[in-house]
């Protein structure tokens, strides 16, 4: 059983993010780490799995939404996973294409934790801190009774909430995150800690500016590593995904 998981989610191609959780004690002394989807489709795609793929059996890989439409084919309205797409060897893709949904592991103070991506039935999925009892209910009804932890994320905002008897860890985005700035990830066992790694933004932007081969990864850099978008807009938005209708006088982002 492993005693300590750390969980890395959404990941998005973003090196310097990586390397600096990858570097934290508590990471390289981990027993697993878990990969919860979203890992490549940013500007350092093929850079990133190459050195995910450096864990070996340590890691445990999901698949995320993203990483499925990078080998399906990206959406056109997202450049940056166009782009990623075509930077990936045929080894990597296929390596994409072969992701579970979900993954288990009995963690050592926590028992029988399922890992996904969006929810467990869908990599797509949201669900987010505020949703409703009944919506949890909805995304949650097949998901085995004996487990009594479940690990998502996809929304790039970490939180945890007990709902239906069960806990609900989302660790954030180690690349991409919502609301504030730094490489956010979650340790597990024998409890929950919700983790962030601080490290240098600006020299992160300049490198990624400088070795990525994306032609907007300036622009990319500075709206994702220093998190310009709010929580607050992200939770609009992804709640319009989910199917809520905007509270009066709050429109949101465009």
């Amino acid at each position: 059983m492993p005693q300590r998981v750390a969980v890395l989610s959404d990941i998005h191609g973003a090196l310097p993010a990586l390397e600096a959780v990858l570097a934290e004690p508590a990471v390289r002394s981990a027993e697993r780490i878990v990969l919860t989807g979203d890992l490549a489709a940013g500007p350092q795609p093929a850079e990133t799995l190459d050195l995910l793929d450096s864990l070996g059996d340590r890691a445990l890989w999901i698949r995320g939404n993203a990483d499925r439409e990078l080998v399906e084919g990206a959406p056109a309205g997202i450049p940056v996973s166009v782009w990623a797409a075509e930077q990936l060897r045929p080894d990597q893709a296929e390596r994409l294409a072969g992701l579970p949904l979900t993954a288990e592991l009995d963690v050592d103070g926590l028992g029988r934790v399922l890992f996904c991506h969006g929810t467990p039935r869908d990599d797509a999925e949201i669900v987010l801190a505020d949703s409703s009892a009944g919506r949890w209910a909805e995304v949650l009804a097949g998901v085995d009774a004996g487990v009594e932890v479940i690990v998502c994320g996809n929304t790039h905002m970490p939180f945890t909430r007990l709902v239906h008897g069960r806990l609900v860890v989302n660790p954030g985005s180690v690349g991409m995150p919502y609301g504030r700035r730094g490489a956010h990830w979650a340790l597990l066992g024998p409890g929950v800690e919700l983790r962030r790694t601080p490290y240098d933004y600006t020299a992160a932007c300049a490198r990624i500016a400088a070795e990525s081969a994306f032609p907007d990864a300036a622009a990319w850099a500075d709206e994702y590593v220093h998190a310009r978008n709010s929580a607050e807009d992200a939770l609009t938005v992804f709640g319009r995904m989910e199917g809520r209708r905007p509270a009066p006088g709050d429109s949101g982002p465009s």
